[in-house]
Order: C-alpha cells, then sequence, then structure tokens
C-alpha cells in the first residue's frame, strides 16, 4: 500500500519566506538608524569637552584646540612660580599653549569657591565675557567651571594693570601724552560706550578703576574683571548693594542703591583724571566736594603728571589733554543726570579738539568746569 503524500500548499512555503525577509528588512534599516544616530553621537561628542572637567568647560580660540590638560601643564598645576598678581578673587598666572600663544589664567582657589559671594562672580564674569567682543574689552578665550577646578583664560596683557604702570616711574614716563595716555581714555569710553549702548540689555561694569583697567605692551587699554556687572534691566528698579571700589563709586550710589549708567559714567571720569593727573584724584575731588570755589585757585598745570614734560610744548596734545580733562569734569558731576552719557563722551573725545580759549598755563579747573 502507498503512503499517502502530504498536501502541501505553496502559499504555507512563500507567506513565512516572505515575513521573514521584511522583518530583517525592517531590522536592517532599525539597525542602520542606530547606527547612524551612534556616529553622530561620536562626532558631537568629540568637539565636547572631557566631561570629567565638568560640562562648563569651554574654549574659544584661534589657534586650535586648547585643552584642560594644556592649562594644567603650562602653569604646572597654577604653581606659584607662574602666578603674576591677584585680583579681588582668584590669582591670576602666566601660561604658554603649545600652540605658543600666551594666556592669562584666573583662578578661583578652592577656598575663595567656598564664597557663595566669589563663586556667583567668577560665573557671572564668565557669562558676560563671553557674550560681548571689543577690542578694548579684555578678550576671554574660554573658562572652566567646575567646583574642583575654577578658571578663566583670558588674552595676556604684557603691562599689566593701568595701576601698577602709574605708580611706575619708568612705566609711567613712557606712557607719555602723546597719544598713549589720551588713547587709553578714549579706549575706556569706547568700552563703555559700546556696552551701554550696543549690548541688549545694556552692560554696567560697576567696578571701573585703574586696577581693573589692562594694558597691552603697547599701552593699548583694555576693561576687565566683571565680577559685579550686571545687565540693565528697564523693567526693574535695578536696586542693588554696593559695588565697586572705593573712591571710583559714584557718590548717588551711598543713599540710592539705584545702579545706572551714570555710575560708571562717574567712575570713568575718575579714572580719566587719574590717567592726567598721574595719581588717584582724591584731594581733588574732595577740595570740589566741599567748594567748586576752591577750584578757582587751581591751575591745570599744577595737576597733570609732573613726570611728563608740559603739555604745552606740543599745541596738538596740550588741545587733547585739556579736552580730556574737561569731559573727565563733566563725568564727576555730583548731579548724575548732568553727566553726559558714554556715547556722547566716546564722541566728544573722537572729534577733533578745539582750539584752547587761552594760553595752556593759564588755565584753571574752574575754568574748564564751566568750560561747554
Amino acid at each position: 500500500m502507498d503512503a499517502q503524500s502530504p498536501n502541501i500548499n505553496n502559499g504555507d512555503i512563500i507567506y513565512p519566506v516572505v515575513t521573514v525577509f521584511f522583518a530583517c528588512f525592517f531590522v536592517s534599516i532599525l539597525v542602520g538608524i542606530l547606527f547612524i544616530h551612534c556616529q553622530k553621537g561620536k562626532k558631537s561628542a568629540s568637539v565636547v569637552p572631557d566631561s570629567k572637567h565638568g560640562d562648563t568647560f569651554k574654549i574659544w580660540n584661534y589657534d586650535g584646540k586648547i585643552a584642560y590638560e594644556d592649562i594644567i601643564e603650562a602653569t604646572a598645576d597654577f604653581d606659584i612660580r607662574y602666578c603674576v598678581g591677584t585680583g579681588g578673587y582668584g590669582s591670576v598666572y602666566r601660561a604658554i599653549l603649545p600652540c605658543r600663544r600666551v594666556v592669562a589664567v584666573k583662578k578661583l582657589h578652592r577656598f575663595e569657591g567656598d564664597n557663595p559671594n566669589y563663586d556667583r562672580c567668577f560665573r557671572n564674569e564668565a557669562e558676560v565675557l563671553s557674550k560681548i567682543r571689543h577690542r578694548n574689552i579684555v578678550k576671554l578665550f574660554g573658562f572652566c567651571l567646575h567646583k574642583r577646578s575654577m578658571f578663566l583664560i583670558y588674552d595676556y596683557m604684557e603691562r599689566g594693570s593701568l595701576f601698577s604702570v602709574l605708580h611706575d616711574a619708568e612705566e609711567a614716563v613712557e606712557l607719555n601724552w602723546m597719544k598713549k595716555r589720551v588713547n587709553v581714555v578714549k579706549g575706556i569710553a569706547n568700552a563703555l560706550s559700546y556696552m551701554h549702548h550696543d549690548c541688549n540689555p545694556p552692560i554696567l561694569h560697576r567696578d571701573i578703576s585703574s586696577t581693573n583697567i589692562l594694558l597691552d605692551s603697547k599701552f593699548e587699554g583694555c576693561v576687565s574683571d566683571f565680577g559685579t556687572a550686571r545687565l540693565l534691566d528697564p523693567d526693574s528698579s535695578n536696586q542693588t548693594i554696593l559695588a565697586g571700589t572705593r573712591g571710583y563709586i559714584a557718590p548717588e550710589l551711598a543713599y540710592t542703591m539705584v545702579v545706572t549708567e551714570k555710575c560708571d559714567v562717574y567712575s570713568f571720569g575718575v579714572v580719566a583724571l587719574e590717567i592726567m593727573f598721574g595719581d588717584h584724584p582724591g584731594d581733588f575731588l574732595s577740595s570740589v566736594m566741599i567748594s567748586t570755589h576752591c577750584a578757582q585757585n587751581l591751575m591745570l598745570q599744577q595737576l597733570l603728571d609732573k613726570r611728563l614734560a608740559s603739555p604745552d610744548e606740543d599745541v596738538r596734545v596740550s588741545r587733547d589733554v585739556v579736552r580730556v580733562v574737561t569731559t573727565s569734569l563733566k563725568c564727576i558731576s555730583s548731579d548724575p543726570k548732568s553727566r553726559p552719557s558714554m556715547k556722547e563722551v566716546s564722541q566728544e573725545l573722537g572729534a577733533r579738539a578745539p582750539p584752547l580759549p587761552m594760553p595752556f598755563r593759564s588755565i584753571s579747573m574752574l575754568h574748564l568746569m564751566y568750560l561747554d
């Protein structure tokens, strides 16, 4: 008896094969998508700093990559040998990177990092400087904000602070009238004008002083130290705690505690006079506050930095010096509303200086205070 052959339907074979084929096809597509996604993840991860140093390690520079390890190696893990100064918070180190670029690294020490005020100022400076660019504002290349290591990386300014230059006999003479001192004043004015009028919202520095103005090898001035800077909120009262350096703080802050752009204007005026006088104009400011008539017997010639030759030896220089001092006197007005804006100051200093109304040696400070 012949055995019966099973009744095989073609559909019983085709359907499973087709099902397996499509399953493999969709799995292949899924694997391909996951592969591409992973590759993109790897690519983006390659440009993100090593997470072990914190996710807030960011760098901007023009000579290739600056690595976290480069900073540590260049400063020998922030050895005191590389320390070139100490600011209000943190120390500044000079570092030569593998690309041969020289940078300044401001590091917040661990005990300072535990102080909420220092930590807040440090983060504030990184945030503000990462948003602005101006030739007369110190250039920030990057920062690392990690609880174990906090530092900012700047362009290195060879001459250091304006304060230190004015208090060094040789450098003060090198910082002469001919363009240099006048140009430093113009640079500060241009930077503040940019912050007040070209940034949205406006940025107030709140601590303009000679220690916070840095000079490069050519005595080009740059505004630095933005730890207490703040954005000007038009919808806020802008009431604040007192911030700044003694001798440069606008007098109205003592009783209003309301910060405005006119506070920066006042501080600028003090610094500009300091550049012209060669020292902080504290005694002059005190005498003027007591009585404007005290300025009647004060001659401009007597107040200028005596380490330099008299400006009256060059007509153009004497005009520039008179214009800087005249503009500075407007900026230190006790009435904030009477002070010019930094845009007006920048434009005034950028224009051609007018002829002198009288011989240079005959000009008194009282005359300049009321000179239009």
